[in-house]
């Protein structure tokens, strides 16, 4: 239903040329040769081809993103992307909780924003999984969604979820690559994670339970500070963000989560069959080709940008859609 449309409409210009009349049939007989290839020369000038993007004459969009580096970041990608096509675009951040931002796209104060597909079936749905597949936690998300009138739009390649992860050395000195790993040096390790991950009956205990494992000691720690607790040996296994900057370093690893228990958080962008309808198809492609770009690598390099270099959101995301062509290069980014 909405796979289609070209980004932009192209309206050829109509052709003017002038054309004189006389009283004298001598004098048009003579001049008609001359007339008939000044006005070719005329329409060959003064044709032009009109560009229309395909948000023109569109309904503003109220796009929200919530409070976090990453939602920053995916709330510009959007805006920018549908500006240059055309849009109106009205960028509200920290829209508040999930919950929040449903009521208001329900009562049509909100017409996008980006969801974590885990976050979706578990607190809109009601089914928090786990799920065998991606598509089957997206289909699950994308039924009640239209039995709402609503829409999901296509996931990101990226998924953000908690996780475990290790230093590289300890992985390697203890053969860990998955979660399952993890029962064999569970009774000599430290395992560190915020609170609510250690009390979630979807958290630490989920995990426990599906691969078997009980750490000899669990220690509530600040996020943030996980990594440097990695680093000096005072964790073994820590929480993490499967997005996290730092999980691009060489010097961790992720430990894969084969059994999803912790789910799928491809980004999923909320919206309503109504908005669609009256945005027109372009306006869930660009929405589309912008999440294509979002691999798990090029989200952990954005976040990197925003969260160690101290760039902001906005200027993050215009050099991202610069790069890939959805976005023309000014003189001040490039």
């Amino acid at each position: 239903m909405r796979r289609s449309g070209l980004l932009l409409l192209v309206v050829p210009a109509l052709a003017v040329a002038g054309c004189g009349s006389s009283s004298h049939p001598a004098v048009i007989a003579q001049v008609t040769k001359t007339s008939t290839q000044a006005t070719t020369a005329t329409q060959a000038t003064t044709a032009t081809t009109t560009t229309v993007l395909a948000g023109t004459g569109r309904p503003t969009v109220a796009l929200g993103d919530m409070n976090t580096p990453e939602q920053f970041v995916l709330g510009e990608l959007y805006d920018l992307a549908l500006s240059a096509q055309g849009y109106s675009v009205t960028l509200s951040q920290n829209i508040g909780t999930t919950s929040v931002s449903l009521e208001a796209i329900q009562q049509h104060s909100l017409d996008l924003f980006p969801e974590y597909l885990n976050v979706w079936d578990d607190q809109v749905v009601g089914d928090p999984g786990p799920f065998r597949t991606e598509r089957d936690a997206y289909e699950l998300g994308q039924d009640y969604a239209n039995e709402h009138d609503m829409e999901l739009l296509d996931p990101t390649p990226f998924s953000d979820t908690p996780g475990l992860a290790v230093t590289q050395a300890y992985a390697e000195a203890d053969g860990l690559r998955t979660l399952g790993g993890l029962h064999l040096i569970a009774p000599a390790m430290t395992l560190g994670a915020p609170l609510p991950f250690i009390q979630s009956p979807t958290g630490l205990p989920a995990l426990e339970a599906a691969y078997g494992f009980q750490p000899a000691v669990t220690k509530p720690v600040d996020i943030g500070s996980q990594y440097a607790e990695l680093r000096s040996g005072t964790l073994q296994v820590a929480y993490v963000d499967t997005t996290d900057p730092q999980l691009a370093e060489p010097e961790f690893k992720l430990l894969r989560d084969p059994k999803h228990i912790l789910g799928f958080g491809n980004v999923v962008p909320v919206t309503t069959e109504a908005v669609i309808a009256a945005e027109g198809p372009a306006f869930a492609a660009i929405i589309d080709q912008v999440s294509a770009l979002l691999t798990t690598r090029v989200m952990r390099g954005l976040n990197a940008e925003v969260n160690i270099d101290g760039e902001t959101a906005s200027h993050v995301a215009t050099l991202f859609l610069e790069e890939n062509g959805l976005l023309p290069v000014t003189s001040s980014s490039a």
